[in-house]
This record gives C-alpha cells, sequence and structure tokens, in this order.
C-alpha cells in the first residue's frame, strides 16, 4: 500500500452515471480512494495539474469528447514520465484501440463488463508496477504488442546489463517489485532503479512496452 495507507484513483469518463457506478464500486474497497473525476481528457489534465498530490492510478475510457483517452494517456506520461499510471477501462474490444493505449502508456486494459473484484485484481496489479489485462483480450493484446515499433528502442541486447534482463524476464512473469527483490536479493529501491533504467533505454513508457521489447528481442518467450 501507500505512505498514506491507500490508492488514489481518478476516474476519467464521460458518462456521468459510468463515473457514479465506479465510484460506488471502489468506495467498497477500503485500499481505494477517488480523488477526482473528469469527462474528458483536457479536464483530467486540467484538474490533475490543480492537485497538490498526484494520484496513484487513473481510470482512462478511450471515447471522449474534446480529447480522448489515448492522447490524454500520451500526455499523462509527457507530464508525470510515469508516476501516474493508467489502466484503460473501455468497452472498446478491438486491437487497434489496445494498441493505441499500449503505444501511449497504459499499462493495462480492461473491459467494461468485467465484475468489480476483477477491476480490483487489475487497479492493485498495476499500482505495484505490473500489467494487467482482461481475459477476452489477452490473445489480442499478444498481438498488438508485436506490432508495435519504437524507433528510439535499442535492438542490441548488449545494450541491456545482465541484471537488466534479469528484472526484464521477472517483470513478464507478471512478479511484482517486492517479488523480484526478493528473488534477485536486491533492495526494491534497486529493483525500481532497473525498471528506470530498462524504460530509458528501451524507450517504452511502461511494463507492457518493456514486455513488448523483450519479446521482440527474444529476451521472453511470448508463451
Amino acid at each position: 500500500m501507500t505512505p498514506t495507507g491507500y490508492i488514489s484513483i481518478f476516474i476519467a469518463d464521460d458518462h456521468q452515471v459510468v463515473r457514479e457506478g465506479i465510484r460506488a464500486l471502489l468506495k467498497e474497497n477500503p485500499d481505494y480512494v477517488v480523488c477526482g473525476e473528469a469527462k474528458n481528457g483536457v479536464e483530467v489534465l486540467s484538474k490533475i495539474a490543480e492537485m497538490t498530490s498526484l494520484p496513484d492510478l487513473v481510470l482512462m475510457d478511450i471515447h471522449m469528447p474534446e480529447m480522448d483517452g489515448v492522447e490524454c494517456t500520451q500526455n499523462i506520461f509527457g507530464l508525470y514520465q510515469g508516476n501516474i499510471k493508467v489502466l484503460a477501462l473501455t468497452m472498446a474490444n478491438k486491437g487497434v484501440y489496445i494498441r493505441k493505449m499500449l503505444e501511449a502508456g497504459a499499462s493495462g486494459y480492461l473491459l467494461k463488463d468485467s465484475d468489480k473484484e476483477e477491476l480490483y485484481r487489475a487497479i492493485y496489479a498495476i499500482y505495484k508496477g505490473n500489467t494487467y489485462f482482461s481475459p477476452q483480450v489477452g490473445q489480442t493484446v499478444m498481438e498488438e504488442m508485436m506490432k508495435i515499433s519504437r524507433p528510439a528502442q535499442a535492438t542490441d541486447q548488449s545494450y541491456l546489463t545482465k541484471r537488466e534482463i534479469e528484472v526484464l524476464k521477472l517483470i513478464a512473469k507478471d512478479l511484482g517489485n517486492q517479488e523480484i527483490a526478493d528473488t534477485l536479493f536486491i533492495s526494491i529501491r534497486t529493483v525500481e532503479s532497473h525498471k528506470q533504467n530498462l524504460l530509458i533505454k528501451t524507450g517504452a513508457n511502461s511494463v507492457a512496452g518493456l514486455i513488448m521489447y523483450g519479446i521482440r528481442n527474444k529476451l521472453i518467450d511470448p508463451e
């Protein structure tokens, strides 16, 4: 859990009834607190900029007026350098939207017909530095991750240190920071440092991007 004892969540969706429903579900879990909400991407960025404490995670709808979820996610990662995680929460179950959100830096993709327990699992997984995708989109996610191309990414495995590659492989196994630290007998701070170096060296915006890099460079088995 965070130093404050809970995970702060910002809700971005253009339908008020949806925002109210999500807020009600999150209120049932004492580990979560809704710190804000907005009906479009412009409003998301404006409200977050005024906050004294950044949200840990944004639940991001894709189809919103003025600025959609893809562009908003891109802006969040550009402005806050990964300090705010993004979980796409949408009805759009199409590869093109999944790819766009992964490219923008989202760490997960959840369909709105998921139950509350899956929503809780997804939020917690992403907060812990992992990825989460609805089972219904699992295969599509893998296919779309393979399509993503980042010119800034390295293609030479020697660009990464042996320890960074070890961390990358454990990330792909869906291990959290503490689990990686325990496995490699290093501190959580060191794990976080390796993750940051991996993001910089590979040009990825998120854990999903790191996994995609590992698959492309044959450091990770797609299976």
